[in-house]
C-alpha cells in the first residue's frame, strides 16, 4: 500500500521532441489561472498517463515549462492542463485561445500510488494550485469508487476568489461520495466556511492510521508542516506521500536544474513518499 508507482515509459520522440498539439477549450478559473483542454493535431497522441505524472508544454517563440496533467486518464483523447501566470511562459499559456497551438512532450515522472491505495481510506490535502495534480486522482478514485474506504479532500487556498474547480468541488461535495472540507487564508465579504490553513482540516478527520494513505500537494512549507500534523495524527511518513514542483527543464534527469539532495524531481518524483524527502525540505534554501 506505500509503495512507490513506476513511472509509465515516454517514448523517444515524446521525450525530446514536442507534439504540436491544439487548444479545443478554455476555461477561465481565476483572474490568472486558465484550465485549457488540447487535441493532437494530425491524429498522434501522447503516450497514456498516470494520474501525478507532468508533460512539458512549450510555447512557440516563448519557451517551455512543466506542468502536471490535471485531466482525466481515462481520456487518452485530450490533454488537460491548468497555467497559472506567473512566468513568461505560464502567462502565455494561460493567454491561449481556442485554436491556438503549442508543442507537448511527455508525459514524465512517477505518479501518485493510486492503485495501491485502494482498499483503504485516502485523505488528499492541497494547497492553492496544488488541487490541479490531485484532480486526475479524485477522478480516478470516483470512477471506482467502491475500491476504497473514506475519501476525503482538505483544499485550502489564500482567499475564495482564487479556489479552483469551483463547480466540482461543488458537486464532489454535494453527492457525498467524497469528503471536501474547504479553508482560506484571509476571509472575504460573504465568505461562510472555515478560515485557516489546509493542515488545520486534519483534525477534524478520523484517521486510521493502519488503513489511510495520504497524499499532499502544495507549497513546500505548508507540505512540511502538513506533514507533521498527519504524524500527530498518528499516520506514519512512509504512508505519506508529497508532490514536487521545482525548476524542470529537461524532464528526464539530465540538466540537473530540479536536484533536491539526491533525487531529481523530474526523474525521481514529482511524487515521493515523505519519509524520503523530508530531511532535504528541513535544509533551508536546498
Amino acid at each position: 500500500m506505500t509503495s512507490t508507482p513506476e513511472p509509465a515509459a515516454a517514448g523517444v520522440a515524446s521525450a525530446t521532441a514536442p507534439r504540436p498539439f491544439r487548444v479545443i477549450r478554455v476555461r477561465h478559473d481565476t483572474g490568472d489561472t486558465t484550465t485549457l483542454t488540447f487535441e493532437a493535431v494530425g491524429g498522434g497522441r501522447l503516450p497514456p498517463f498516470a494520474a501525478g505524472q507532468f508533460n512539458m508544454v512549450y510555447v512557440f517563440g516563448v519557451g517551455e515549462v512543466p506542468m502536471s496533467i490535471t485531466g482525466d486518464s481515462a481520456r487518452p483523447d485530450v490533454v488537460v492542463h491548468t497555467a497559472r501566470g506567473v512566468g513568461p511562459v505560464s502567462s502565455a499559456i494561460a493567454r491561449l485561445k481556442r485554436g491556438d497551438l503549442v508543442g507537448l512532450r511527455g508525459p514524465f515522472g512517477r505518479g501518485w500510488p493510486v492503485d495501491e491505495a485502494a482498499g483503504g481510506d485516502l485523505v488528499m490535502i492541497a494547497g492553492g494550485l496544488g488541487l490541479a495534480p490531485l484532480r486526475p486522482v479524485l477522478y480516478q478514485v470516483l470512477a471506482n469508487r467502491a475500491a476504497f474506504g473514506r475519501v476525503s479532500l482538505l483544499y485550502g487556498a489564500k482567499t475564495p476568489d482564487v479556489l479552483l474547480y469551483r463547480k466540482e468541488l461543488e458537486r464532489w461535495r454535494s453527492d457525498g461520495t467524497v469528503r471536501v472540507d474547504i479553508s482560506v487564508d484571509q476571509a472575504a465579504a460573504g465568505w461562510t466556511g472555515r478560515v485557516g490553513v489546509a493542515a488545520s482540516l486534519i483534525p477534524r478527520l478520523a484517521i486510521d492510521p493502519a488503513r489511510t494513505v495520504a497524499m499532499i500537494c502544495g507549497p513546500e512549507v505548508m507540505m512540511r508542516f502538513t506533514v507533521r500534523e498527519l504524524e500527530r495524527s498518528g499516520l506514519a511518513q512512509t504512508a505519506i506521500y508529497l508532490s514536487m514542483e521545482r525548476n524542470m527543464k529537461c524532464a528526464v534527469g539530465f540538466c540537473g536544474h530540479c536536484q533536491l539532495g539526491p533525487h531529481f524531481i523530474c526523474r525521481d518524483g514529482p511524487v515521493f513518499r515523505a519519509d524520503r524527502l523530508m530531511t532535504a525540505l528541513a535544509v533551508r534554501e536546498l
